[in-house]
Parts: C-alpha cells; sequence; structure tokens
C-alpha cells in the first residue's frame, strides 16, 4: 500500500493541475474559440447579414444558405442585424468568436466603408477573412410607374432639367443604392433630393407607392417588380443586356457609359478564423455556387454566381483591396464636389 503524500504535495499536485487544465483552456480559445477545426463544424452557423430581411443581400444570402448547410450538415441561421449602411452588422461580425460558427454575408459596401465613415469600428481588411465571392449583381434604374419620361435618354434630360424637384430613394448611406445614386448623380451633374430609408424593402415600397420619383437598385431587388409592371425601368447599369430583362438597354446605350456599377457580395469570418475552417466554408461555398436550383434562382433575378477561381479567399481577398482603393477615389471626389 502506498502511503498517502503529505498534505502539503497533494495541495500542490491539485494546483498543478488546476493550472495544467488553465493552460489547455487557454490554448483551445486561442486557436479559435475552443473549437476543433478538424470537427468543424459540430453547431448551427450563424450567418449575419448586415442589412433587412427581404433585401437584395438578404435575397443572394438565402439562395445559399440551403445548399451550403447541406453540405456543412448543419443549419445556417441567417441573422439580419440592418444599420448604417451594413457597419453595425459587419462591426458585430468583426467582434465575434474566430470558431467558424459566425458568418458575414456583406456586399460592395465593405469596400466603401473605411471612405464612408471616418470613426469605423473594423477594418475590412485586417478583421475579416475572406471565404470568397458569391455573385456580381447588376443594378437597374427605375422609377415610380408614372414618372413623366419613357426612356433612359428622356430620363437623362428630365432629370438635369429639374434637378431641384426630383427625388432618389436610397438604403441608407454605404448601401449599394446610395453608391450607384452618387455615380448617377455625378455622371449627370446634378444634385438630387436624396431620400434615405432604412433598407432597400421600403425604399422600393414607397416607389412603388409612388412618394419618391426613382432609384437605382439591385436586379435582386427589382426584376420581379419591373416584370410586374409595378415600375418603370429605364436601364441597367452593365456593359451588356441581361438575360432576365432582355428588353432593357444598358446605360451605355443610352449614352451614359460612366454609370456602370455592379455589386459584388462575398462571405467573411473574424480574421482569427483557422485556415481549417476557412477551408471548409469555401468547400462548402463552391457547392452551393455549383448547385442547378441556386444558379436557376439567380438567373431569373438577373445574376449569376461567380466562377469556382472566383469564389476562393485569395480572389475575394484581392478584389476587396482594388476596390477600397477604387471607390476611396470615388467617394473622396464626390464628397469634395
Amino acid at each position: 500500500m502506498t502511503p498517502a503524500a503529505p498534505r502539503r504535495h497533494r495541495k500542490a499536485a491539485a494546483y498543478l493541475g488546476a493550472l495544467a487544465g488553465l493552460s489547455l483552456a487557454l490554448a483551445a480559445c486561442s486557436s479559435g474559440g475552443g473549437s476543433d477545426p478538424a470537427a468543424y463544424p459540430e453547431d448551427d452557423i450563424e450567418v449575419i447579414v448586415p442589412f433587412s430581411a427581404g433585401g437584395p443581400t438578404d435575397t443572394v444570402t438565402r439562395m445559399v444558405a440551403e445548399p451550403m448547410a447541406e453540405e456543412l450538415g448543419v443549419q445556417l441561421v441567417v441573422q439580419n442585424v440592418d444599420g448604417a449602411g451594413g457597419t453595425v452588422g459587419a462591426g458585430q461580425a468583426a467582434t465575434a468568436e474566430p470558431d467558424g460558427y459566425t458568418v458575414l454575408m456583406h456586399h460592395i459596401g465593405m469596400s466603401t466603408a473605411p471612405a464612408l465613415y471616418a470613426d469605423l469600428a473594423y477594418d475590412p481588411v485586417a478583421d475579416f477573412k475572406p471565404i470568397g465571392l458569391v455573385t456580381e449583381v447588376p443594378m437597374t434604374i427605375i422609377a415610380r410607374a408614372d414618372f413623366e419620361p419613357d426612356t433612359f435618354e428622356e430620363f437623362v434630360t428630365f432629370v438635369q432639367e429639374n434637378a431641384d424637384t426630383v427625388t432618389m430613394a436610397h438604403a441608407g448611406e454605404g448601401s449599394a443604392s446610395n453608391l450607384c445614386g452618387l455615380l448617377l448623380t455625378d455622371a449627370l451633374g446634378v444634385d438630387l433630393t436624396a431620400v434615405p430609408y432604412d433598407g432597400t424593402g421600403p425604399a422600393m415600397a414607397e416607389i412603388v407607392g409612388g412618394q419618391v420619383d426613382f432609384m437605382c437598385d439591385q436586379t435582386t431587388n427589382t426584376t420581379g417588380q419591373i416584370t410586374a409592371g409595378e415600375v418603370k425601368a429605364y436601364a441597367v447599369t452593365t456593359p451588356e443586356r441581361i438575360e432576365a430583362l432582355p428588353d432593357l438597354p444598358t446605360t451605355t446605350e443610352g449614352g451614359q457609359p460612366d454609370i456602370q456599377v455592379s455589386v459584388w457580395h462575398g462571405l467573411y469570418v473574424p480574421a482569427e478564423t483557422p485556415d481549417e475552417i476557412v477551408a471548409k466554408l469555401t468547400g462548402a461555398l463552391q457547392v452551393a455556387l455549383a448547385d442547378q436550383g441556386v444558379v436557376d434562382q439567380m438567373a431569373d433575378l438577373g445574376t449569376a454566381p461567380v466562377s469556382a477561381d472566383q469564389a476562393t479567399p485569395e480572389a475575394h481577398a484581392a478584389l476587396l483591396e482594388e476596390q477600397i482603393a477604387t471607390w476611396g477615389g470615388i467617394i473622396a471626389d464626390g464628397q469634395g464636389g
């Protein structure tokens, strides 16, 4: 029979054991919130959409969430955290545990926020890891159904001649509709009364209701209303016409080649998320983008999934940095003028 250890030795052993346990816990936390990258995912994943439910980014997110969930074997739960042009939801995602259980879906606004907000609470490059691009959505210029101009050329002339009375809706500073509006007013050389809304849903409702004159917004939010005749459509802001709206001319056809913009979307996780987890999410995204149901849904709304080589962290990171530089100059010029 082994003699019992002296009490002080037992206390020392207990202390060392507790210390070892604490070290293991700290090591687990530092590797990503205590989760095991090899076992990931073991629970549902929250996908933060920093805009209102029913808007274009929400629509894109829900298209890819289901096939991604099937591939990962867990649910992807969409949470709409809107406010301040997407910066509230993005800020929440930036400070989440880097364990792969909080993912952010954001659009072009991720690249414009540094120029728009002097006190931005996060760095789009330093505080996130890109997972991959999802889609690049064309924009359309639409108006209330009884707006006077009938063609895009007539629209341009009318807006220039009536700039003091024409109203332009957008979904808040930093939103895609706001950015497209900045390009449009700059190209036409006008100052218009901008009417901001808390998301594209309310803005579209006001367009349909005739309370505001026009808006520039993504096809994922406008195609249904255009085909139903609830709004008047003037142009699409891409170099070529789109299959979903073949009769809608491009801004270039209407003599305004400088009004060209499309809205890219991508997925992100907090910067310290392990690369193994990022790789699993990227793989699931690529499976989702190849899903025929997703392809068909996007086609119905005037867009398409990006190619497999764009749905990667590397391509996504390169585009983000390039777009931050591009939009920084455009926004600075607009604010300076």
